[in-house]
Order: structure tokens, then C-alpha cells, then sequence
């Protein structure tokens, strides 16, 4: 009988273990919070990195971190698929305050993108900026 029910257990054990996570168990996927200091040295380190402006066309006028491109907040779902074909590259987005910024690594994270971190707003960023 022992035997049986050990059988029985193992069974149970080995059919649960290799099914499918139950729906909505599985871990969010998500973006990296870092620093405007650890996003510095990411571009000082890095050859390959994309450095995403999530802000107006307007604000990056008046001042954007050198190599950002624009795509604003708003426009990533619409923009992202053509215009960043590797959904592997190493992603910074910043904004103005960091509102955005989030809105646009959360939008990214959505469309599949793996490896995207966001550091805020320039407001907060002490280094140089090109007017």
C-alpha cells in the first residue's frame, strides 16, 4: 500500500512540475531603475547602447543628453518596432522629471524588449547636456 501511494505522489509531483505556470503567476517582466551615475557610466563603458529621450520635440530643443534619440513617451508603441529592431540592445530612457521615462520603459518592456533601464529625468542629470 505504501508503495502505492508513493507511486501515486510521485506521479502527481512529476505532472505538476513540468506543466505550465498557472495564468498570471508568472513573473512580470520589468526594466531596471538605475542612477543618472550608473546611466553615465553605462555611456562612458559601453560602445553599444540606444539612449532614449521620452520627452517633446520642444524639450529636446532646449537640451537633451548628447547621442539621445528622440522618441517621445507617447510615441513608443508606434515607433519602437521600427526604429529599434533589437529587442536585446541595452535601453536607457530618460525624460524630464521621470514620469515618462517610466511610461516609456514600461511600454518597451511590453513590446518584448529585454534590457532596458531608466534613470529619471534630466533635471536630475549632473553631467552635460547639448543645446
Amino acid at each position: 500500500m505504501k508503495r502505492v501511494i508513493i507511486i501515486i505522489l510521485l506521479l502527481a509531483l512529476l505532472t505538476t512540475a513540468c506543466s505550465p505556470s498557472p495564468q498570471g503567476t508568472e513573473e512580470p517582466l520589468s526594466y531596471e531603475m538605475i542612477t543618472a551615475a550608473e546611466a553615465k557610466e553605462i555611456m562612458d563603458t559601453h560602445e553599444e547602447y540606444i539612449l532614449i529621450d521620452a520627452r517633446t520635440q520642444e524639450e529636446f530643443a532646449q537640451g537633451h543628453i548628447r547621442g539621445a534619440v528622440l522618441i517621445p513617451e507617447y510615441e513608443i508603441a508606434s515607433r519602437a518596432p521600427r526604429e529599434l529592431p533589437d529587442k536585446n540592445a541595452l535601453i536607457l530612457v530618460y525624460c524630464r522629471s521621470g514620469r515618462r521615462s517610466k511610461i516609456a520603459a514600461q511600454e518597451l518592456v511590453r513590446l518584448g524588449y529585454s534590457n532596458v533601464k531608466e534613470f529619471g529625468g534630466i533635471i536630475d542629470w549632473p553631467y552635460e547636456i547639448v543645446k
